[in-house]
């Protein structure tokens, strides 16, 4: 969405806002924009967090209301994440256009509460929505538009196999060897390193002519190869995936989490899944996401909070009977190509550029 806005308006200063994590800083490096860290916590888990979370909360804000006034910035984005709090709250007490961007089907709380006008600030302008159904659980006086998530360019690429596969399919058309990719996220994730190596076996008859990649995280790379290893199943495992977009565009079946931008690359790329939420995820919003996509047929959703028995044996069965139907795939590829939103972040930056006023012609506006 930053790049978009770049795009469309050379001389626009954009600041990302965050709590200095190394990462952040490294992206956002990266990407060439700048970057502003100010004190932030989380919402507390116990009564001995609560004064750590107030004062750090505080200094963020305040920090932030300074340089909303010290740099005359027109516009500020909230993520809605916690360190997106500062920055929004102190928009709204000092009257900068406040637009916020939900992932999710269930808006954060963060989202819900910067949505929402209040005696000493108003609201925000404009809400920027994933999905249809965050419109039902926001409160707020603001429009709310369904732009989807902004993904990557690299995906733009790649759309038009949508407009194929809606068409015709054939079991062979993308490649005639299978991929079967297991997404963990950027941290991988343990129960998918446990469970699908082990669903994999259960299903390994029907595997031939597949290959297996499988992104584990950092922690979970060693122990998630050896897993592999002693069950006698090839699979390529690697911590991260560099060029994901080129990969899921050769991808017939995908094991992941439910995040909102997860699904929305899936959608781009059209690649049926087989969707696991992560069940301590705030307000839920992995399963809820997880059912919007496979409600519209493009994934099949596993909540291991609603099972019976071991997680491994549903996966494995749910696994073989996409394995055994390349016409439930093929069916599964033109749902996904219905759910995708290519134009996401130009939508959004287009959003952000109405409610701040700016033409492209005018110079140099400033955006947190």
């Amino acid at each position: 969405m930053a790049e978009q806005l770049a795009c469309r308006l050379p001389q626009v200063r954009i600041t990302f806002v965050g709590s200095g994590k190394a990462f952040e800083r490294r992206h956002v490096a990266a990407s060439a924009f700048e970057y502003l860290a100010v004190p932030c916590r989380p919402l507390p888990r116990n009564a001995g967090q609560a004064i750590s979370f107030i004062v750090h909360n505080l200094a963020g804000y305040l920090a932030a209301g300074r340089f909303l006034k010290e740099e005359q910035v027109d516009v500020v984005v909230g993520l809605g994440g916690y360190a997106s709090v500062p920055a929004a709250r102190a928009a709204k007490r000092r009257g900068v256009p406040l637009v916020l961007l939900e992932q999710n089907a269930v808006p954060g709380r963060a989202t819900r509460w910067l949505a929402r006008g209040a005696a000493f600030a108003r609201g925000a302008q404009l809400v920027c929505a994933a999905m249809a159904e965050t419109r039902s659980a926001l409160r707020c006086r603001c429009p709310v538009h369904v732009t989807g998530n902004p993904i990557r360019d690299a995906f733009q690429l790649h759309l038009s196999r949508h407009r194929r596969c809606e068409k015709a399919f054939s079991p062979i058309s993308r490649s005639t060897a299978h991929r079967l990719v297991v997404l963990g996220g950027s941290g991988g994730a343990q129960s998918l390193n446990e469970s699908v190596p082990r669903a994999l076996y259960k299903t390994r008859r029907r595997l031939t002519g597949w290959q297996i990649i499988h992104q584990s995280g950092e922690a979970g790379l060693e122990r998630t190869r050896e897993l592999y290893r002693k069950l006698d199943l090839r699979a390529t495992v690697a911590a991260f995936i560099d060029g994901l977009p080129r990969l899921l565009t050769a991808t017939d079946l995908a094991v992941c989490r439910a995040g909102g931008t997860t699904l929305a690359e899936l959608a781009a790329a059209g690649v049926p899944a087989v969707l696991l939420p992560y069940p301590h995820a705030a307000d839920d919003h992995q399963r809820r996401n997880a059912k919007v996509y496979a409600d519209a047929g493009g994934a099949v959703a596993l909540d291991g909070r609603e099972l019976s028995g071991r997680l491994d044996d549903h996966l494995a069965d749910v696994l073989s009977e996409l394995l055994d139907d390349p016409g439930r795939r093929a069916g599964m590829v033109a749902a996904m190509g219905r759910l995708a939103r290519p134009r996401a972040a130009s939508d959004v930056a287009e959003r952000i550029i109405e409610v701040v006023g700016h033409s492209a012609e005018q110079s140099a506006p400033r955006a947190a």
